[in-house]
């Protein structure tokens, strides 16, 4: 168990050096706008999957601005590829922007940025999620949760909150509880779930 500590950890500081080195949270600052890490960063519960999330508000949401800011990112040596997408039309009102990024040892990494209008609905509310995570979760929840990302085969795809729900709300231990319990509580879309 001690391994998948240090490999949490180690994942950490390798995010934060993508963070720092391609100017991530400078770029938004330079907009006008309020950038927020959420998600497994955010908890330390990042393992296996290099992704790094962050929320990001804005009043007016206005998309030459996030372009802009995008563009500062764009221009680092480490991104290799970046996708937008625009919701400003849906319930999520926001644009979502996602880049590949190449840490110093060449692994890949998703940074997903998601630039939300102020004041809408999703405003905060993964930042309480993650804090209410930070807040709640034990030492042994934190190993379950990361020793079941560990026992997830690379092919499936699901996402962190998934993990915090069965383990803090439902007591899953074991990837086999995991397994059913996911079939009994399917995920679909934005999971809004708070502990």
């Amino acid at each position: 168990m001690e391994e998948l500590l240090q490999l949490a950890a180690s994942n950490q500081e390798k995010a934060w050096e993508v963070v720092r080195g391609n100017g991530i949270i400078a770029a938004w600052e330079s907009i006008g706008a309020e950038i927020n890490l959420v998600g497994s960063l955010k908890t330390g519960l990042l393992l296996k999957h290099r992704d790094i999330d962050f929320h990001i508000y804005s009043n007016p949401l206005r998309v030459s601005d996030s372009f802009r800011a995008v563009e500062q990112i764009a221009g680092h040596l480490g991104v290799q590829q970046v996708e937008f997408f625009n919701r400003a039309a849906t319930e999520e009102n926001c644009f979502e922007w996602h880049a590949k990024i190449a840490d110093s040892d060449g692994e890949i990494w998703t940074v997903d940025m998601i630039h939300i209008q102020r004041g809408s609905r999703y405003d905060g509310y993964f930042e309480k999620v993650a804090s209410r995570i930070c807040e709640l979760m034990t030492p042994e929840q934190k190993l379950t949760i990361l020793r079941l990302k560990d026992e997830t085969p690379e092919s499936e795809k699901i996402m962190g909150i998934e993990y915090c729900r069965a383990v803090l709300e439902d007591g899953i231990r074991s990837f086999p509880e995991f397994v059913a319990w996911r079939k009994a509580n399917p995920a679909a879309g934005i999971v809004e779930w708070m502990p």
